[in-house]
């Protein structure tokens, strides 16, 4: 090859190699929901966001329905560096630290106004947790308000005695246990597997899970009690966020608060859609009664009551400054 020929490949492998980001990253995001889930497809426009937002410097390709790591593997995923970045929900994490389960305590924030009260009063205590595992929190998103689905109508506590009961976290095991009802850990995409074979007779859960699950065909009453708003959480490793330049991770946490906005925007619409698509297919929506009301509402006391047991001073701090808010 001649002098003049190298010199040319030289020029055109650096201009080339000028043409490409400066840093380029690529991050693999494990997520626990199916790609019909809103949560999940808030996530899928976070990272074009991202992407675009770096001119491609990095690249989020998200790995839905725990086909990457299994939902309770994601939050150790991202902290030990397997992944850099993941979704959780957060009261998943609440045996590691009670301020996790904070927006799953029954009736202490039941609306899309007191969930954005709670978030606010609870959030820089959830950071703080999270850093100390050298975790980043960019974005949290509720889900639609937590219903009961059952078989038959509730009008008590009493017609659930004994049932098995679909749980997802702590809170929902001891909702379960105060409610009388035997708890069973089932993750959302066993739910349809688990009420086929008897492992679950009942489940409180959102409007979004039980349309994602056709909870018409093994449940047909809907009984609105609006009982919690459980966020998900994005968060990112921290040593894996802060070694990229800082005009990047600008630009995440740009597209995080975007993704934020977008995401409770598309939970209250999800509300109201949901429910609708359960009952055109054919499930009973009805509130719940003054009963089960009382009972649910003396539940949450409790549950509350436990929570700051549990959590202490710094529970105590933000049941304080959620209740100052005015909500």
């Amino acid at each position: 090859m001649t002098s003049t020929l190298l010199r040319s490949v030289s020029a055109a492998v650096l201009s080339a190699g000028l043409a490409l980001p400066a840093f380029a990253a690529e991050w693999d995001m494990p997520t626990p929901y199916g790609d019909s889930v809103f949560h999940t497809q808030n996530i899928m426009q976070f990272a074009e966001d991202v992407s675009s937002a770096t001119d491609g410097g990095v690249e989020i390709t998200v790995h839905s329905a725990g086909s990457l790591f299994a939902h309770p593997e994601i939050k150790d995923s991202v902290r030990r560096g397997l992944a850099p970045i993941g979704e959780v929900l957060m009261s998943r994490l609440a045996n590691e630290d009670p301020v996790f389960g904070v927006d799953s305590i029954p009736f202490l924030a039941s609306s899309y106004d007191e969930g954005r009260a709670l978030w606010e009063a609870s959030r820089s205590a959830v950071e703080e947790k999270l850093a100390e595992q050298g975790l980043t929190l960019l974005f949290a998103v509720p889900w639609p308000g937590q219903s009961l689905y059952t078989q038959e109508p509730v009008e008590s506590a009493a017609d659930l005695e004994g049932a098995s009961f679909r749980a997802y976290n702590a809170a929902t095991e001891r909702l379960a246990q105060l409610m009388g009802a035997v708890p069973t850990q089932i993750e959302t995409g066993d739910i349809p597997t688990a009420f086929a074979t008897g492992r679950v007779d009942a489940m409180i859960t959102s409007p979004s899970t039980g349309v994602s699950s056709q909870a018409w065909d093994f449940t047909s009453h809907y009984t609105d009690t609006q009982a919690w708003l459980p966020k998900n959480m994005v968060m990112v490793n921290t040593e894996a966020f802060e070694g990229l330049p800082e005009e990047q991770q600008t630009a995440i946490m740009e597209a995080a608060e975007a993704a934020k906005t977008r995401g409770w925007e598309m939970s209250e619409a999800e509300t109201e859609s949901g429910i609708a698509t359960l009952e055109e297919n054919g499930m009973t929506i009805s509130q719940p009664s003054e009963t089960l009301s009382n009972e649910m509402s003396e539940i949450g006391e409790t549950m509350t009551q436990e929570w700051l047991e549990e959590a202490g001073d710094a529970g105590q701090a933000v049941i304080d400054a959620y209740r100052n808010s005015g909500s």
